[in-house]
């Protein structure tokens, strides 16, 4: 027994022996063997990362107008658990599909219905249990403050409908609260304009990648900057471990981009361009605006265009999301004659006089003809230029420069390579002519494919004196943080193509084009009286994609051209893709030249630029004049002084000779300010209706009236209120700025009545102007009012 005894102690003795043995043996394989791989694996369990996004790079108009950048969204997360719990699976999928649905067609939002039902009902994998957390997508993601306001009013409608069941259920009432449906906040790009530039800009879809041909894509890497990180460690709860590692990389945010557009021209110009599309109904209507002398791109848009707010509206054509102003080549017709016209100026062989015989010309055995095909007869070059003649124009191009000359004149302008600009997908256009008739029907617009591009810089090249410059959009790019720049684009020449007085020649030469009707010029609805314009106007036909030869009845459309001639500020180039002309070519000149005339007036105007009328009246307004002494004249006497001196003057009161006047004799005003004739005591005369008249003018009527005069606004007399006694009377006026003090003429001003209350003018409200039917559903941004801003 005792030997048993000790046995089992040796043995038990021997177990505890070997186990803290292998104890110690694990601690030291733990605590130096394995230490730094179990420590590593220890610290990314303990480790939380977290990346933080930088902020995206604004996108900004040459005045600091922001056309894109990083804004407020929100995401729609159901919680199918608190849904089940109050039972409005039904009353949810319904509200929400209504609030998310892009379209009210019936069918879609049933379908739309249907999918937000199976996530406001949808289980854990593998379980019967309800998930607590599901986001609506893509619907209901990152969606603008409209719709969430709709969602807002859904969820009220739930709460509403959930104290209603209370009232009327007895026993335990359901939390109205919680509805479960939430909104998230978060950031997605914004484009405060909408459709605003919106083939220069492209856009950001939901989930943070750029879409479109614009430079939301190929400015990314620019634009995206670096997220940062935060890395620190945390227990399994999420608690953060004291004294715990941690570190920090901040983001770096993108940079911001400054364009060369200007949001005003750019408004012009989509204006003008969307009432082209809208009245003709083309395929696609393509502007472009520069500064001639820079190369700067001062608009560029496209008809159809799509709100990148919105971009999946367009998804249904995706052509509209093409930037037809660099991507689109197409045959130019008569707008291309600028570049044999120039040549010939250049080389002295263009003599306006001479004439030649228009209809036809023969080439390699084909007969070309003018766009009438019987011509005027024998013409004048000048006139053929007006007439827009075709024969003129392969006489010029073959018979006198010859195909070696015009074809380096084409290069030379720039025609068949890319231009360079900083936008994506740039087209060259197809210059391979090979027969004499080629060459004859490329002088002409026709054989050959341009973009508008190219042919901005052609007309440009001439409006500068002979240069022909590189277009950039692209004005600079600014440290997100400094706001300093860190590269600036200049003005690149990239040839001088003809002399500064052949450009200047064949600006003329142009001018015509538009202003002598009387001979022909084909571009006379392009005419602006006061500002000298130079252009021309193109008819190409057309090949439908495929399909042989010539489409019958269809045309392109196109108006290039600039001003004011003597110092140009502005080049715009117009092109309209087979408008509906009822098969009549005569119609074209309807068509681009009116929405020219319409952007170049608007811009010069917005520029400073002021017409010769203007400065005409500026110079008139601007002279001053003594203001002669007519006190204790006749009041005809009186007048009759005052109009010899280009003055006018207007008499207050019923007496018979002017007892006192304002401004005093020997003051000096200008030609449009009144002269004003008292013929009363000041106590007995009547206040004259001041409605309509400036400041100035009503406080001078006060001076001569003995009145006091206090004023409510600012701008022009809208209306006025006597109060007091003959003894102590007070003149209220009430002034509003430009168009809103219109007031008809014949309005009386009221006395004073015998009790000294006062009377307020009745003057009538003006008719309002009727409004003009939005073109898109989207509002029009209209352009911020400036003066004498120049690019």
């Amino acid at each position: 027994m005792e030997k048993l005894t000790r046995s089992r102690s040796l043995v038990i003795g021997l177990f505890f022996t070997l186990f803290f043995l292998g104890l110690i043996v694990k601690i030291y394989w733990v605590q130096v063997v394995d230490h730094e791989w179990l420590m590593a694996k220890a610290e990314k369990k303990w480790q939380e990362s977290r990346t933080i996004p930088a902020e995206r790079g604004t996108i900004t108009d040459r005045n600091g107008k922001v056309l894109a950048e990083d804004g407020i969204a929100y995401i729609v997360t159901l919680n199918p658990q608190v849904i089940k719990t109050k039972g409005l699976e039904r009353d949810i999928s319904q509200g929400l599909s209504a609030a998310l649905a892009s379209s009210d067609d019936p069918a879609a939002v049933a379908k739309l219905e249907s999918k937000i039902y199976e996530m406001a009902t949808r289980k854990r994998p593998n379980s019967e249990e309800m998930m607590i957390s599901v986001e609506v997508q893509s619907e209901g993601y990152k969606i603008d403050s409209e719709t969430k306001e709709k969602v807002d009013a859904v969820i009220e409608q739930l709460k509403a409908k959930i104290e209603l069941r209370n009232k009327e259920t007895e026993g335990k009432k359901l939390d109205t609260k919680d509805v479960g449906v939430y909104l998230t906040e978060t950031e997605r790009r914004a484009y405060p304009f909408n459709n605003l530039a919106s083939h220069v800009l492209g856009y950001m879809d939901k989930w943070g990648k750029p879409g479109g041909y614009g430079l939301e894509s190929s400015l990314n890497d620019l634009l995206e900057g670096t997220p940062g990180k935060l890395e620190k460690e945390s227990d399994r709860k999420g608690v953060e471990i004291p004294n715990g590692k941690m570190s920090y990389t901040a983001p770096i945010n993108g940079k911001n981009v400054v364009l060369t557009l200007d949001q005003t021209i750019q408004y012009y110009v989509e204006n003008a361009i969307r009432q082209v599309y809208e009245k003709w109904n083309p395929r696609g209507v393509t502007a472009i605006a520069a500064n001639p002398k820079t190369g700067e791109i001062l608009a560029m848009a496209n008809m159809p265009d799509y709100n990148p707010n919105k971009y999946w509206e367009a998804a249904s054509n995706p052509a509209v999301y093409n930037n037809n102003a660099v991507s689109y080549a197409y045959e130019p017709g008569s707008t291309f004659k600028l570049i044999p016209l120039a040549g010939a100026v250049e080389e002295k062989l263009f003599n306006p006089n001479e004439t030649y015989q228009s209809g036809s010309i023969v080439v390699d055995d084909r007969r070309l003809h003018d766009h009438n095909t019987v011509g005027w007869g024998k013409i004048s070059y000048m006139e053929g230029l007006l007439r827009s003649s075709n024969v003129a124009f392969v006489k010029l191009g073959i018979e006198k420069l010859g195909t070696q000359k015009l074809s380096k004149y084409i290069a030379d302008f720039g025609f068949g390579v890319p231009t360079g600009i900083d936008l994506p997908g740039e087209a060259a256009g197809v210059v391979r002519m090979k027969y004499k008739s080629e060459f004859a029907t490329s002088t002409y617009g026709q054989g050959l494919t341009t973009t508008a591009l190219q042919q901005l810089a052609s007309y440009g090249a001439i409006a500068n004196g002979g240069k022909l410059m590189k277009p950039y959009i692209i004005k600079e790019i600014l440290d997100p943080v400094t706001k300093e720049p860190i590269q600036v684009n200049a003005p690149t020449i990239v040839r001088q193509v003809v002399s500064e007085a052949t450009a200047k020649e064949v600006g003329l030469d142009l001018e015509q084009v538009v202003a002598n009707r009387e001979m022909g010029g084909t571009g006379w609805r392009a005419y602006i009286d006061g500002y000298r314009i130079a252009g021309k106007t193109g008819t190409a036909n057309i090949v439908l994609p495929g399909e042989k030869g010539y489409a019958d009845g269809k045309w392109l459309i196109t108006f290039a051209g600039f001003a004011p001639v003597e110092d140009p500020k502005i080049v715009v180039v117009i092109v309209a893709d087979v408008p509906d002309l009822q098969k009549d070519y005569h119609l074209g000149g309807e068509v681009a030249s009116p929405a020219f005339k319409e952007i170049i007036s608007q811009s010069l105007s917005y520029l400073g630029v002021t017409s010769e009328a203007s400065a005409a009246q500026m110079a008139k307004m601007e002279t001053l004049s003594p203001v002669p002494d007519v006190v204790g004249m006749a009041i005809s006497a009186a007048k009759t002084t005052l109009s010899q001196s280009g003055l006018k003057a207007e008499v207050i009161g019923s007496g018979g000779d002017v007892l006192k006047q304002i401004p005093l004799p020997d003051t000096k005003i200008s030609s449009t300010q009144r002269v004003y004739l008292m013929t009363q005591e000041e106590e007995t005369a009547n206040i004259p209706n001041l409605a309509g008249k400036s400041l100035r003018d009503a406080l001078e009527v006060c001076s001569l009236t003995g009145l006091k005069c206090k004023t409510e606004g600012e701008g022009y007399v809208v209306g006025q209120t006597v109060t007091g006694d003959e003894n102590n009377r007070e003149l209220l006026l009430t002034l509003k700025p430009g168009s809103d003090a219109a007031v008809p003429e014949g309005t009386e001003s009221p006395s004073p009545s015998p009790s000294g209350k006062a009377k307020s003018s009745a003057t009538p409200t003006p008719p309002a102007k009727k409004a003009s039917t939005a073109a898109t559903s989207t509002p029009t941004p209209t352009p911020t009012p400036q003066t004498s801003k120049k690019p």
